[in-house]
């Protein structure tokens, strides 16, 4: 057989390798994701929640942007302004797009890599004389060779190595975008309890302010009365114990005013103080909504992100299986070449001087004295673990959004309970400041009283702020607060 019937032969096989390879494409090794395991069925399909409370909630669709429903326009701009220049969701932006590099890396993969190239080079062959063997020339004078060229290489993905590969890189993508949302989630539930902490502290503290007042007012009667003889020195030293003693919970609550501001600043991506002037004076709670819109049990798994990022890994770890098990087959890989090559530059890009080459080229790593079973076992536990950790992930939720439900309800009541704990506290009050003006009751009855009402309205005011908490909590839970869309930042 001559040689240009070997070579059109061997090109007619190299076109048919790839056309081979296409067929055996199919073949893709390993486990195919069948979706995350059933957990809690019963709880997830019985369409209510355990400890929803009877009042107070509706089942329906809930708002993303939950923090609208308590219509304080400073709150929505905090959070607003967190979701947008926040640190800790910048890097999780960053996470992102990082994750989607390495996917686009890994597509990547599956092409062919070509490269060019070029070279001139310029050379002089030795003189062979001193070698004895001269040929009368005295070596050989300077030789130009120029190249210009490209190279190509496609490892064909036979068994889908490379497949799952992209499979696996593409689930972390998708757990990375949910763990943004999750992010965002975690930092609008954040910023609302500091605001609501806020106003909590800065009610508390108008209330202590008040009540200093009126007492002080209190010992400066008692003390004229003392100057005209009418009030005894114990009754002014009862009274000034009284006002110190509610003076010194002033500063603890400006301490805690301060830290607020603070927190919030950072949490909004500022600096310390720099929105003191916005939200140092005081203003009230939040209103909180007469009745709250909370979903089914299915549909608060399905809009959690924590839940998703640990399904999304769920799937990436079953795709890595199958990347460790093509490892037990061959790999083909073509290479190939073209060219040109002269002496002369001006001669380098004619026809004559064309040449290409083309190999098919296996690898296999037949022994490898168990380092693949090895990869594929770990790889195997690690979807374990990954199928481990999405149950945890659901049971959490469940047990998250209950107990949310059961707080909610409870507190409510006993914000009913202290309020009207408040209400007697204030006729008491009232009825023993009369009694004590008319010379009915004692000093020390009227202070009693005092106390009692002063603690009967601080209680309300926590309760409240509490209850506003557990409302931000609730929404957490429930997994709301993030934006849908590409959230990436890029």
């Amino acid at each position: 057989m001559n040689h240009s019937k070997m070579s059109s032969r061997y090109f007619r096989f190299t076109r048919l390798l790839p056309l081979a390879a296409l067929a055996l494409a199919a073949c893709t090794v390993g486990p195919d994701y069948r979706g995350a395991p059933a957990v809690a069925a019963d709880s997830v399909k019985s369409g209510a929640f355990v400890r929803a409370p009877i009042q107070g909630v509706v089942a329906t669709h809930a708002p993303a942007a939950w923090w609208t429903a308590l219509g304080d326009p400073q709150l929505n701009a905090l959070i607003e302004a967190a979701l947008a220049h926040n640190p800790d969701l910048k890097m999780a932006q960053a996470r992102l797009r990082q994750a989607r590099s390495q996917l686009r890396g890994e597509r990547a993969n599956a092409l062919p890599k070509v490269s060019a190239s070029a070279a001139a080079l310029r050379m002089r062959s030795p003189d062979t004389a001193i070698f004895g063997q001269s040929d009368g020339s005295g070596g050989r004078g300077p030789v130009d060779f120029y190249t210009v060229g490209f190279d190509a290489s496609w490892e064909i993905d036979l068994f889908g190595g490379t497949r799952r590969a992209i499979e696996a890189a593409s689930g972390e993508a998708d757990a990375v975008q949910a763990d943004l949302s999750d992010t965002q989630v975690s930092l609008a539930a954040e910023v609302a309890s500091a605001y609501i902490d806020l106003r909590d502290q800065q009610a508390r503290l108008a209330l202590a302010q008040r009540t200093a007042d009126y007492q002080q007012q209190m010992l400066t009667l008692t003390e004229q009365r003392r100057a005209r003889g009418t009030a005894a020195e114990v009754d002014v030293e009862r009274l000034s114990t009284q006002v110190n003693s509610t003076r010194a919970t002033l500063v603890p609550l400006q301490v805690q005013i301060t830290d607020s501001l603070d927190q919030l600043a950072v949490l909004t991506g500022r600096a310390p103080g720099a929105l003191d002037a916005e939200l140092a004076p005081s203003a009230p709670l939040p209103a909180l909504p007469a009745s709250v819109s909370i979903t089914d049990p299915a549909t608060m798994l399905q809009q959690r992100p924590d839940i998703r990022a640990a399904e999304r890994r769920l799937a990436s770890s079953n795709a890595q299986i199958g990347e460790h098990i093509a490892d037990y087959f061959p790999k083909v890989s073509l290479l190939g070449d073209i060219g040109f090559s002269a002496s002369d530059p001006g001669h380098l890009l004619r026809k004559q001087n064309f040449s290409w080459v083309g190999v098919p080229y296996l690898q296999w790593n037949v022994f490898d004295f168990g380092r693949t079973a090895a990869s594929v076992d770990a790889a195997k536990a690690s979807r374990d673990e990954a199928e481990a950790r999405y149950e945890k992930s659901v049971l959490a939720a469940l047990k998250d959004a209950n107990s949310s439900l059961s707080r909610y309800g409870n507190q409510r009541e006993h914000v009913v309970r202290l309020q009207l704990v408040q209400a007697s506290s204030e006729r008491s009050a009232t009825l023993v400041r009369q009694r004590y003006t008319a010379g009915v009751s004692t000093l020390i009855d009227l202070l009693d009283a005092q106390r009692t009402q002063f603690a009967a309205q601080e209680d309300v005011v926590a309760a409240q702020a509490e209850l506003l908490k557990d409302f931000v909590s609730l929404q957490k839970s429930l997994g709301l607060g993030w934006q849908s869309g590409d959230s990436a930042g890029t």
